[in-house]
């Protein structure tokens, strides 16, 4: 089915960024959509720093089947309707081969139709909503896990760890954060536990005190919030200034040294959870990955290295061929060492076998994983 999206003007393509030379057929061009702008702007970066960092080895060691690889820089700012000019300006204008991208699921999922109309692989490093890899889509690939596969060792987390069953569940309204809550209470429901309160914030939004306050009434003893740090952050602060006594718990997002600040500092991190991936930087595997990164002066933060790893992926990808089922069919039967660690796909599109563990916070906001 054509996306509708072509009717959008070509002023909305003003506020795309590109970093993309004239097409050449001696070059092979990789779009990287993502947030350039707005709160969420320093993962975006994030992931460009990593994607362009393993780029810039490969170009150096003669770049793929002969051909130099350059990368074009899309910023959607987590908006749908941006990364939609993102996608049309990447397909019909700057001719791209393969996008890493987007970021959050939002974004992804009205862009990746136009990808899968144009036939162009696609690999998003961090959009975990479900609809992202379950509509069937050939060319679509997730650098990263799902929010049920999140959900389920959330709520088990909660319940069994942490010993709370009066549970607030609190997103920010959006693809990314509304999905993993809704899969977060369909899990606890499912071991009979309803939650005290389901609220929706809207990002943008900095006070919280009405929403803190009910989470007070309720008689909650945990909130899991899905979302991202700027709204999280300040909900936090204002449930510690309002002395609610709460555990909160949260998704992948909260994986950044942002948090600490948002929050109001290191001592507001106490009793608070996030769910990720076993720290790549902890992986002795990944030490290579590492010190290029740090020679590059680069700091290898985690979605970095979800920049990187992804970035690995398409590469090997289009080694294999030039046509979409090559690619697709190298990735589905191969596994590949990553930054991250070894990825193998399905027939979806979703990294087999993904793994969740639990970080809480020493004294200096610093991570630590809860054993």
């Amino acid at each position: 089915m054509k996306s509708i999206s072509k009717l959008l003007t070509t002023t909305a393509f003003a506020s795309i960024l590109t970093f993309a030379h004239a097409y050449s057929a001696d070059t092979i061009k990789i779009g990287v959509a993502g947030p350039y702008t707005g709160a969420n702007a320093t993962f975006g970066e994030q992931v460009f720093d990593g994607v362009s960092a393993y780029v810039g080895d490969v170009n150096a060691n003669g770049g793929v089947n002969g051909k130099k690889i350059e990368l074009v820089k899309g910023d959607d700012a987590c908006e749908p309707k941006q990364a939609v000019a993102v996608a049309n300006r990447f397909v019909d204008q700057d001719k791209v081969q393969a996008v890493i991208g987007h970021f959050c699921s939002s974004s992804t999922i009205p862009a990746s139709e136009i990808y899968n109309d144009a036939g162009i692989l696609e690999m998003t490093p961090s959009s975990t909503n479900p609809t992202v890899t379950d509509r069937g889509f050939d060319n679509l690939f997730r650098g990263c896990g799902r929010d049920d596969q999140q959900a389920v060792v959330a709520g088990s987390f909660i319940l069994d760890t942490l010993k709370r069953d009066k549970i607030a569940l609190i997103h920010d309204k959006d693809t990314y954060g509304q999905g993993l809550v809704d899969a977060v209470k369909k899990t606890i429901e499912a071991r009979g536990v309803k939650p005290v309160l389901y609220e929706g914030l809207t990002r943008g939004e900095r006070d919280f005190n009405a929403l803190v306050t009910k989470i007070k009434s309720s008689g909650a003893n945990a909130v899991y919030f899905g979302g991202l740090i700027p709204e999280g952050g300040p909900l936090i602060r204002q449930l510690k200034e309002q002395g609610v006594d709460v555990v909160v718990v949260s998704g992948d997002a909260f994986a950044q040294a942002e948090l600490v600040s948002a929050v109001g500092g290191p001592a507001n991190l106490k009793n608070v959870y996030y769910s990720a991936t076993p720290d790549p930087l902890e992986d002795p595997s990944t030490k290579g990955v590492q010190d290029a990164l740090k020679k590059a002066k680069i700091t290898p933060a985690n979605y970095v290295l979800y920049g990187y790893a992804n970035a690995q992926a398409i590469v090997a990808a289009l080694k294999a061929g030039d046509d979409l089922k090559a690619q697709g069919s190298y990735l589905r039967g191969n596994t590949i060492d990553t930054a991250i660690g070894k990825l193998t796909w399905d027939e979806k599109g979703d990294i087999k076998d993904f793994k969740f563990v639990f970080y809480n916070f020493d004294d200096k906001g610093a991570p630590i994983l809860v054993k």
